[in-house]
């Protein structure tokens, strides 16, 4: 399986960073450990994941949520809201 993840900073000023792999929970831990240059030094939580089966798809999700800024403000919208409804 593979997967495209959205990842929350757990600051006062939250960011979102979103990523692909095929395993979800290994890349999690090395967003939290630092092991990762871009997400290094800040505690993250995960708040949105898509699952494929082929690789070439989900790679492609990740493309356009990345460069495509619509695709990505519509995306982190409905995440947004999804976690005010939870706190």
């Amino acid at each position: 399986m593979n997967y495209v993840y959205v990842l929350q900073s757990r600051e006062d000023e939250p960011e979102f960073y979103i990523g692909f792999t095929s395993d979800l929970r290994r890349r999690f831990r090395e967003h939290c450990s630092g092991s990762n240059r871009s997400t290094a030094g800040r505690a993250w939580r995960l708040v949105y994941y898509e699952a494929y089966l082929a690789v070439e798809a989900a790679r492609d999700r990740e493309r356009k949520l990345k460069k495509h800024g619509r695709v990505k403000q519509l995306l982190l919208a409905r995440i947004q809201a999804s976690l005010e409804r939870v706190q």
